[in-house]
C-alpha cells in the first residue's frame, strides 16, 4: 500500500481507466464497470467523471481527504464528523495516467453582474438585513477568496458569498469557504450568508440546513434605481 505525494507537489491527475467505484458513508452508491475520468486534485478533491453528463461528476470527493493506493485499488477517505466517507476505486484496466503540474492559481476575475453586485454590497453591506461592516473584498483562503468578509453588530464576523443565481453549488462553495476560515482560532465563530438576485429552491433548503442565511438582492435597488424591497430567506 502506498500514498501519492501529488497534493505536496501541486499536481493534477487524470486517469481514464474501466472501473468500478463503490461509495459507503451515509449511504452506499455503487458505479458498475465502465470507462471513466478519474481526477485527482492537488486540494485533495476527487472526481469521478463520465463522458455524457456534462460538467458534473458522477461521484466527488472533497477535502481534506487522504488517498492509498493498493494494486489495483484507489481508496479515498474522508472523516465526517464520527463517521467516515470512503470511496473505493477498482482499476480494471488503466488506459492513460498522467499527471500535470498546474502552477500558482491565479485567482477568478468577476465580471459582469457579480461583480458588479460584490461592489455594491461591499459599500453598503447593511442592506444585507442587519447591520454589516466590511473588514475586506476577497478574503483569502487556502482554497479561494470568499467574496466579502464583514462583521456584525456583536463583532462577529460574516462570510458573504455574492451570486447572481444561486444554486446548490454556491451553498456548497460558502460551505467549503467557511471550513477553511474556522480553522483560524480568531474567526472559528464565523457563519455564512448566501447574497443573490435569485436562488433555486434546492439551494434555499440546502442553506437552511447548513445554517447559511440567504439574502435576495437586486443590483437596481442597490444603485437607487427604485425603492428597496429587500426579500429575507431564514
Amino acid at each position: 500500500m502506498s500514498e501519492r505525494d501529488d497534493t505536496v507537489r501541486g499536481v493534477v491527475r487524470l486517469i481514464v481507466a474501466r472501473c468500478e467505484v463503490r461509495y459507503t458513508g451515509r449511504l452506499t452508491a455503487v458505479l458498475p464497470e465502465s470507462t471513466r475520468l478519474l481526477m485527482l486534485k492537488s486540494d485533495g478533491s476527487v472526481l469521478i467523471h463520465a463522458d455524457a453528463g456534462g460538467f458534473k461528476p458522477l461521484n466527488w470527493m472533497t477535502p481534506p481527504t487522504t488517498i492509498e493506493e493498493n494494486g489495483d485499488r484507489l481508496l479515498v477517505r474522508k472523516r465526517a464528523g464520527k463517521t467516515e466517507d470512503c470511496l473505493e476505486i477498482r482499476m480494471i484496466e488503466v488506459l492513460s495516467d498522467v499527471s500535470h503540474e498546474m502552477g500558482e492559481a491565479a485567482g477568478l476575475e468577476k465580471d459582469g453582474v457579480e461583480r458588479d453586485l460584490q461592489e455594491e454590497l461591499a459599500a453598503q453591506p447593511g442592506v444585507l438585513g442587519e447591520e454589516l461592516r466590511l473588514v475586506r473584498r476577497e478574503w483569502p483562503t487556502d482554497i479561494g477568496p470568499v467574496d466579502l468578509m464583514c462583521r456584525d453588530e456583536d463583532d462577529g464576523w460574516v462570510a458573504v458569498e455574492v451570486k447572481r443565481i444561486a444554486g446548490i453549488e454556491a451553498v456548497e462553495q460558502l460551505v467549503r469557504y467557511l471550513e477553511r476560515i474556522k480553522l483560524d482560532p480568531v474567526t472559528a465563530g464565523c457563519r455564512g450568508l448566501l447574497a443573490a438576485q435569485r436562488f433555486r429552491p434546492q439551494a434555499l433548503t440546502l442553506a437552511e440546513s447548513r445554517s447559511i442565511r440567504c439574502v435576495e438582492v437586486d443590483l437596481a435597488l442597490l444603485r437607487g434605481e427604485r425603492e428597496p424591497e429587500l426579500t429575507l430567506f431564514s
